[in-house]
């Protein structure tokens, strides 16, 4: 495939991208290139080799949610400008 000057103002238009008239011949040869390096890519015989999800085969371990009372609520308050017994006082920011 070769890619002309209509082409790139497609692909430009497509991806919203404005681009100068002067910057049409440079990036024709930069996307020619790029199709030969995927042509050549193609030419590898890849049977047998896995598709890449991910860059490494690690499985997540996962830990059990649980519930731990770090802090009590007094102590959780306790360095708290303005609250009660439970809960914080912060200053209303949205107005109507």
């Amino acid at each position: 495939m070769i890619i002309d000057k209509q082409t790139v103002h497609k692909v430009a238009d497509l991806a919203r991208i404005a681009i100068k008239d002067n910057e049409v011949d440079t990036l024709t040869v930069e996307m020619n290139k790029i199709l030969t390096f995927m042509e050549k890519l193609n030419e590898l015989d890849t049977t047998g080799v896995k598709p890449l999800v991910y860059m490494n085969e690690e499985v997540n371990v996962w830990r059990e949610d649980v519930v731990k009372q770090e802090i009590s609520v007094s102590e959780g308050l306790k360095n708290a400008a303005k609250h009660n017994e439970s809960f914080f006082f912060v200053p209303k920011i949205i107005e109507k």
